[in-house]
């Protein structure tokens, strides 16, 4: 299902696989994939949450497919 989010949407972060397909762990899961043979490049996102915190977070593109 990430494999399928990336490809129909470019990318992916964790409140993304959460919010649209129930996944948690999502650093987890793509480290598995990683495992398998796919690559991908992480781009670190920088923001602020409701109460005006800084916060941040990683948004995973796949990068060039299976090695």
């Amino acid at each position: 299902m990430i494999l399928r989010y990336i490809d129909d949407f470019g990318s992916i972060t964790s409140l993304q696989a959460y919010a649209d397909l129930g996944i948690t762990q999502l650093g987890a899961r793509i480290k598995e994939l990683k495992e398998l043979g796919y690559s991908f490049k992480t781009v670190p996102q920088k923001g602020v949450n409701r109460y005006g915190k800084p916060t941040h977070w990683v948004k995973y593109y796949l990068d060039n497919g299976v090695c």
